[in-house]
């Protein structure tokens, strides 16, 4: 699988990322867990990508494949109180968080911490990151980043705090191409792309009952791209492709509980770009269609 540098980090990460949510709210057993994990390392992922708030996501992840750690970079996300007393962004609850983060990932380290998606006024008073930055230097995270969209992603870009952004970007969430992802490459920041297929929320003939589906069913119903007429594998093909196509974009976390779905989306990826001329007619589309409240989805 292609790999590309994440950022100005000495990490050279899979354009596929394990994304760790589906495990911690799907009813899998640890065995399910297992196969889904093995499977996708084995298909040559090396980025696995969790947070603090997905259910028992953690605790999969270090009860599973804490043995092959180095196999992977492991990138997780802090923020939400998430079980432990406190309020969202408390600094002492944060720094509480990041230890409880490492001993359910069965680790001393990880490779890099995400704020998760809080508000530009947060960020501004800097109490977050000194937590982030801490942990960083006492060797509990290799790099610091930020998660998430809009104008609170673009302060953590521009700020010069943070080593990476994990931002949404898909055929119906384009705001961060022309919003941050440039400024990041700029400072050299790794980016990773959350949601990158839009929850294939095309696939549904109906409103789908996924409420982060939701907004995505509607824009598309609207840019209504030729290839969402496709074969259902071929158009998902053709929307992860867009975004690795995406200047500066390193990685894209894809979420399953399907141990299949990793070995055949590593077969996608095998040409993962798009050729120059279905890039811009999608731009395009989006450009003409997209109207001023399709801002990133947190």
């Amino acid at each position: 699988m292609e790999r590309r540098r994440y950022g100005k980090t000495d990490m050279d990460v899979s354009v596929l990322g394990f994304g760790a949510s589906e495990i911690g709210y799907q009813q899998v057993t640890l065995d399910q867990v297992s196969a889904l994990m093995e499977s996708a390392l084995d298909a040559g992922l090396n980025v696995i990508d969790t947070a603090e708030c997905y259910g028992d996501s953690e605790e999969l992840i270090g009860q599973t494949v804490a043995k092959r750690r180095k196999d992977y970079y492991l990138f997780t996300k802090c923020g939400h109180a998430a079980g432990m007393n406190g309020r969202d962004w408390d600094p002492q609850m944060l720094a509480k968080q990041i230890d409880r983060s490492l001993a359910r990932l069965q680790t001393d380290y990880v490779d890099v911490i995400h704020l998760h998606s809080c508000s530009e006024e947060i960020l501004r008073q800097g109490a977050v990151v000194e937590v982030l930055q801490k942990a960083k230097e006492a060797g509990k995270t290799r790099y610091i980043g930020y998660s998430g969209d809009g104008k609170a992603a673009l302060w953590a870009v521009e700020s010069g705090l943070f080593d990476s952004l994990e931002t949404s970007i898909n055929i119906a969430d384009q705001e961060a191409i022309d919003l941050t992802i440039p400024k990041a490459l700029e400072q050299g920041m790794g980016v990773v792309a959350k949601r990158p297929v839009a929850n294939a929320a095309w696939i549904h003939h109906r409103l789908p009952d996924d409420t982060y589906a939701r907004p995505y069913w509607h824009r598309l119903q609207q840019l209504n791209y030729d290839f969402l007429q496709w074969h259902a594998t071929e158009s998902v093909a053709q929307a992860l492709r867009f975004t690795l196509s995406v200047a500066g974009v390193a990685t894209a976390i894809v979420g399953t509980a399907n141990p299949r779905r990793y070995r055949e989306n590593a077969a996608i990826v095998e040409k993962a770009r798009l050729n120059s001329e279905d890039y811009a007619a999608i731009r395009r589309q989006w450009h003409s269609v997209a109207q001023s409240d399709w801002i990133g989805l947190t």
